[in-house]
């Protein structure tokens, strides 16, 4: 794997050689991860489509856009950075409809966005490159784009037979998200389907800002996980879970009780959100029924937590209460967007728990290991914690017999 990485950042160093002055290009013969991204910039219904590719052909074209390898292979922000800077958003303007009227960028977005490979295009722009990546919470940007004059798929574009089956059924979104998850899908891919409007029924399909899309399959997933979870038996011990990636900090602590669900993100001065000279906060909790109400203080951050600490819980077949203390670093200098989220809190679950009989136990290991390994003192946000308050005043039905 290492052989690829160093396939992939030596082809980007010779194509950037090779284009040294990046305005004049107009015309592309590259392929696509695939990836498709879809801008919310625009006055809604308006948004931007665009083809994401690198400027030249590369068999390994797949590495421009797998968080999940990125996480794996333990990637540096730096060579992140190198990969998306170096891939073209080739974008037309279009209404989330139009996904209803066969228009033809639409169609070739969307065969894209289904491909199980690489594909092959062909592409002309009508005018020339802008350069920079934007700076988003939710999702990883690119680093160029540029008004797409023709698009033209040039290779066999190969579509998951049980994909297809269930975009040309007519399922609501979710049904067909969650359809698709027990069959192997994983949140990035169910996210860029869901963009590009071929899922929902056949009367509502719409093409959906790339943004949302990860936000709303992390909340469609995690929702249709919380239907087992919450039936579950609760955890026998308490639980702490604790790592780091990619200057992203994680405590996490599970309590046995009923699902309860409490994120705290702390921004140290220097981190990607945090220029200024002071800690910031954020908080969002959820009680055992769930929210009502977008995670407006976390955001994105909030979902992509979330999900992985359900599967979790499901793969244990057992429920628990959970809080987590996230502390983004001055070593987290570059935003790229929630999937950073969702893999270093898989990162820190992937390894062994600590377990404890009693809940000042957990707590009080928390609060060393929050001293010794991030050099912080939790004791304040656990004092503010209304899911730490809820478990020590609520009483339990076994309680009252």
């Amino acid at each position: 794997m290492k052989d690829i990485k160093f396939e992939v950042i030596k082809k980007i160093a010779e194509v950037k050689f090779k284009y040294k002055d990046l305005e004049k290009i107009s015309s592309l013969d590259s392929n696509s991860p695939p990836s498709v991204f879809v801008g919310s910039k625009l006055k809604y219904p308006l948004v931007n489509v665009g083809i994401l590719s690198p400027l030249e052909r590369d068999e390994n074209a797949w590495v421009y856009d797998n968080e999940k390898f990125w996480a794996n292979e333990n990637f540096q922000i730096s060579e992140i950075l190198r990969l998306r800077n170096s891939l073209l958003n080739s974008r037309f303007q279009s209404r989330v409809g139009d996904v209803r009227l066969n228009k033809k960028f639409v169609q070739i977005a969307q065969e894209i966005a289904l491909a199980s490979k690489p594909v092959d295009v062909e592409i002309e722009l009508k005018n020339r490159l802008r350069l920079g990546m934007e700076k988003d919470r939710i999702f990883i940007s690119h680093g160029m784009r540029a008004p797409l004059k023709k698009a033209r798929i040039t290779g066999n574009v190969k579509i998951n037979q049980k994909l297809d089956k269930v975009i040309n059924d007519d399922l609501k979104a979710s049904e067909g998200i969650g359809i698709l998850y027990k069959n192997n899908f994983d949140e990035y891919t169910l996210s860029k389907i869901l963009s590009v409007g071929v899922l929902g029924l056949k009367k509502n399909k719409t093409l959906v800002p790339t943004r949302w899309s990860i936000t709303a399959t992390d909340d469609i997933l995690g929702k249709e996980l919380l239907k087992n979870v919450r039936d579950y038996k609760w955890i026998e011990n308490y639980e702490l879970a604790f790592g780091e990636f990619m200057g992203n900090c994680y405590l996490l602590m599970f309590f046995p009780n009923v699902w309860s669900y409490e994120l705290f993100e702390l921004y140290l001065p220097g981190s990607s959100w945090n220029p200024s000279s002071e800690i910031k906060a954020s908080t969002d909790f959820e009680s055992y029924s769930g929210r009502k109400h977008y995670a407006f203080n976390t955001a994105g951050g909030y979902y992509a937590t979330r999900l992985p600490i359900l599967e979790y819980l499901n793969s244990l077949k057992r429920q628990a209460s959970v809080l987590v203390i996230r502390l983004e670093t001055p070593s987290y200098w570059a935003a790229l967007g929630v999937w950073v989220v969702r893999e270093s809190v898989r990162k820190a679950l992937n390894k062994e728990k600590m377990k404890f009989d009693s809940l000042n136990d957990l707590i009080e290991t928390a609060k060393k290991i929050g001293k010794v390994k991030f050099d912080f003192d939790p004791q304040q946000i656990l004092k503010k914690s209304k899911l730490l308050k809820q478990i020590k005043t609520q009483r339990s039905l076994g309680e009252w017999f």
